[in-house]
């Protein structure tokens, strides 16, 4: 079951990751919205590659596994890469560390359960912090470059961005404090 569409999708996630990290360094407004553009379809394989998976029953351990990975990988590089280089909003470093910080955590935590036999499962919460995480990272990427090249320089493009990457970053505090109150549950039990 390696070679399936919904895996594909989730490594085409992970390979798009360089391109999008070298467009943003060149930060032009035609690579930003280019960037902003195969970020919208990374986004949208993130979609689509569970929702085809379940309907084609095509899941399988490896899927499964990619998934988060793909997406953490690319979260967790955009930021480190737009913080580098000067493309996050004033005071954006914060709440990309934050996000930083509860992906680790998060996933030491699953790491450590799981030698138990124990699973964290994904709540609703969680998939919404992704959804706000990939709504503002869109936002940023495309910067007011992309919005005066399109023509709406109206459009507050960095403020909407950076709004919403502390509307994420809250919701990820909020999620990583559930995932940490679930893990401390089985981590005192004898």
């Amino acid at each position: 079951m390696f070679v399936n569409l919904p895996n594909c999708l989730t490594l085409s996630r992970i390979l798009v990751i360089p391109i999008l990290a070298i467009l943003v360094m060149i930060h032009r407004p035609l690579t930003d919205f280019i960037a902003c553009l195969l970020f919208i379809l990374a986004g949208i394989t993130d979609y689509l590659d569970g929702k085809l998976a379940r309907a084609w029953k095509q899941l399988s351990e490896l899927g499964r596994m990619l998934d988060p990975i793909a997406d953490k990988l690319l979260v967790g590089i955009l930021l480190i890469v737009m913080a580098a280089y000067g493309r996050l909003p004033h005071g954006g470093i914060i709440p990309a560390m934050v996000i930083l910080s509860r992906e680790i955590l998060v996933s030491g935590l699953r790491e450590f359960l799981a030698t138990s036999q124990i699973g964290l499962p994904v709540t609703k919460l969680s998939k919404w912090k992704t959804t706000f995480q990939m709504i503002a990272l869109g936002f940023l990427l495309a910067g007011d470059t992309s919005a005066k090249m399109l023509g709406i320089s109206w459009l507050p493009v960095s403020i909407i961005g950076s709004f919403l990457l502390w509307v994420s970053a809250i919701l990820t505090i909020m999620t990583g404090w559930g995932y940490i109150r679930t893990g401390l549950k089985f981590i005192n039990k004898p």
